[in-house]
This record gives structure tokens, C-alpha cells and sequence, in this order.
């Protein structure tokens, strides 16, 4: 087994449709510019109320990726 370094970022995501299309919606946009992601962690899950309807969800999560 190799040792492996780690760092976290935070990311918050949303999405009109669901908490899922939320968080993939934050891993895809971090895809763009961090490497090596391998975990994440939801941290924290609310949405925003419009006309007594849900208007969308936003999704905090904790991004695990290995150092180089």
C-alpha cells in the first residue's frame, strides 16, 4: 500500500432539479481545474423557497484529492 498525501477543498453546488444534480453539478466544475479527486463529503444541505415551491437546492461538500 502507497502513502497517499490528501488536501480538502469546500464546494457548495446547486441545482433546481435535486441534492444529486447539486453535487455533481460542484464535482464537475472542480473536474475543470483539480486533479486526482477521490472523495467527497456532504457536508451541509439546504434550498432556496420560491412561491412556497422549492426553487433549488444548494449542496456543501468536502472534496478529498491526492497530492501529487
Amino acid at each position: 500500500m502507497s502513502d497517499h498525501v490528501y488536501k480538502s477543498v469546500e464546494l457548495t453546488g446547486s441545482s433546481e432539479t435535486s441534492i444529486e444534480e447539486a453535487v455533481q453539478n460542484a464535482l464537475n466544475k472542480a473536474n475543470e481545474t483539480v486533479r486526482n479527486m477521490e472523495w467527497f463529503e456532504v457536508t451541509d444541505t439546504r434550498g432556496h423557497i420560491e412561491n412556497g415551491q422549492v426553487g433549488h437546492w444548494q449542496v456543501s461538500l468536502k472534496v478529498g484529492f491526492r497530492l501529487d
